[in-house]
């Protein structure tokens, strides 16, 4: 066909092959990519938390900005969403907010994108115009499948109940229906405050919560098997994994891979897979 289509200088023959062509090899990388997905809980749902760090309402602002990345690159992917838990800012923002994505390898793929993540730009919350500098934290668990995962007795979890508030503090209802749950032997928290009922957000507190300590089952396994191996362990807390900068340039820098790009508003967009299937590639032999 391809040499029929030459020798009669068919044009809408040679583009529909050239299409077809580009199809297949999207496929085959695709393919490729997910032969990288082999670890334990890649396959699974994926749960993801944006803390703000240091910087203020900035910070707080760009903790928003990248809740927006993640639900438009889940959108891009066909991936299903929830917003399970967000607790906003005083001024503008986010302090945190915790969303479940769902779909083939959502785990596999999201665990490219745990650390912290810098923004450079000129804050709009500045009277004076000046260059800002802010942090945003994030945190990617596999959702547990049942309940035989993790074992955690109920007198180990202390549960406080507070009114759900809205931005700046605003109450959103009348009734105590907020749930902190606490698990005491490792202090881990989980929130939530989305839904009506305290039983639905103790629910989903608690599956947050199981999800973090899967998480901290699994990084202590990592650690351990770093240890025996000789290796040296670097605390995942306060690495930068990704600049963001708005001002005096524009650019996108993985900081793993050194992949970067100009095209700061496609990433901020949601356009992540060049990051992400990256820094995949560079894990080839690693453990998730």
């Amino acid at each position: 066909m391809a040499d029929l289509a030459i020798e009669e200088s068919d044009d809408s023959v040679s583009q529909e092959l050239e299409k077809g062509c580009a199809e297949l090899k999207k496929v085959v990388e695709q393919r490729e990519l997910e032969l990288l997905l082999n670890g334990p809980y890649d396959r699974r749902n994926a749960i993801l938390t944006i803390y703000a760090g240091a910087g203020g309402v900035d910070s707080q602002d760009w903790a928003q900005m990248l809740l927006r990345m993640y639900l438009r690159w889940a959108e891009r992917r066909g991936f299903e969403t929830e917003v399970m838990d967000v607790s906003e800012g005083e001024e503008a923002g986010i302090k945190s907010a915790t969303i479940e994505v769902s779909g083939p390898y959502a785990y596999g793929y999201l665990r490219a994108e745990k650390g912290v993540h810098r923004l450079v730009r000129l804050s709009p919350f500045d009277s004076a115009h000046r260059r800002h500098t802010s942090f945003a934290s994030v945190e990617v668990m596999p959702e547990v499948e049942g309940n035989l995962e993790v074992q955690i007795p109920p007198e180990e979890i202390r549960m406080d109940v507070f009114r759900a508030t809205g931005a700046g503090g605003q109450n959103v209802n009348k009734t105590s229906c907020a749930v902190r749950l606490t698990h005491i032997p490792t202090g881990i928290v989980a929130t939530c405050q989305n839904e009506r009922s305290q039983v639905q957000n103790r629910e989903t507190a608690m599956k947050i919560l199981t999800a973090r300590i899967l998480e901290l089952e699994r990084r202590k396994m990592e650690e351990e098997r770093a240890r025996l191996r000789g290796e040296h362990v670097e605390a995942e807390w306060g690495n930068q994994i990704r600049s963001y900068v708005l001002h005096p340039y524009t650019m996108v820098k993985d900081h793993r891979t050194n992949i970067e790009t100009s095209d700061v508003n496609g990433v901020l967009d949601g356009e992540l897979d060049e990051f992400i299937n990256g820094y995949l590639a560079s894990q080839i032999g690693q453990t998730a």
